[in-house]
């Protein structure tokens, strides 16, 4: 695994959809394309996160308008008692398969 970049971030709600994303900022977005190599079909790249108590594995997904973006699960998200539009402090690393 990679060391972790931390940083915060506005939970947001996709378009007509019910999940729930952080974007991932500009400078970790940068890393990530340089350190995760070659990606899988959808340009996913494994991590492993960490929001308050909760520490779970998942992919950041590449997003056209915005760079890389961060699921965030609805199990996680209650048990931080965390709603879209509040901002969040998450710890994020690379997971190498």
């Amino acid at each position: 695994m990679s060391d972790p970049w931390a940083f915060d971030a506005e939970v947001w709600l996709a378009e007509g959809g019910s999940w729930a994303f952080v974007t991932v900022p500009a400078e970790v977005d940068d890393d990530i394309r340089v350190l995760a190599g070659p990606r899988s079909g959808f340009g996913s790249v494994r991590v492993e996160v960490v929001l308050g108590a909760t520490t779970w594995r998942t992919s950041v997904f590449p997003d056209k308008a915005r760079g890389f973006v961060l699921p965030l699960k609805q199990q996680v998200r209650r048990a931080e008692e965390v709603d879209v539009g509040d901002r969040v402090r998450l710890r994020l690393r690379l997971v190498q398969p």
